[in-house]
C-alpha cells in the first residue's frame, strides 16, 4: 500500500465511516521523509508531475536560517541537531 496525502481515510464529521469511491490517484502520490542527515552535501532528483524534478537533500552541513528577533538570515553551518522527544 503506497503513501497517500488524500482524506479518504479520515472520518466523517458525524464519527461515521467514509465508504472510498475510488481507488488512489497519481495526484494524491505521497512520498517517504528524506530524513536528512548531517555531513558532507548529498543531494537526490525525485521526478514528479509533468516530467519536473524536486530535489531531496539526503545530507547537508549548512542552511539557510532566519533569525526573526534580529530580522538577519545568513547561510549556517549546522554543527550538532538537539534530540526532541516530541518529534519521534
Amino acid at each position: 500500500m503506497g503513501i497517500s496525502r488524500s482524506g479518504d481515510y479520515k472520518r466523517r464529521a458525524t464519527g461515521g465511516k467514509k465508504i472510498p469511491l475510488h481507488k488512489k490517484r497519481k495526484h494524491q502520490l505521497g512520498r517517504p521523509a528524506a530524513n536528512t542527515k548531517i555531513g558532507p552535501k548529498r543531494l537526490r532528483e525525485v521526478r514528479t508531475r509533468g516530467g519536473h524534478t524536486k530535489v531531496r537533500a539526503l545530507r547537508l552541513e549548512s542552511g539557510n536560517f532566519s533569525w526573526g528577533s534580529e530580522v538577519v538570515t545568513r547561510k549556517t553551518r549546522v554543527l550538532d541537531a538537539v534530540y526532541n522527544s516530541s518529534n519521534n
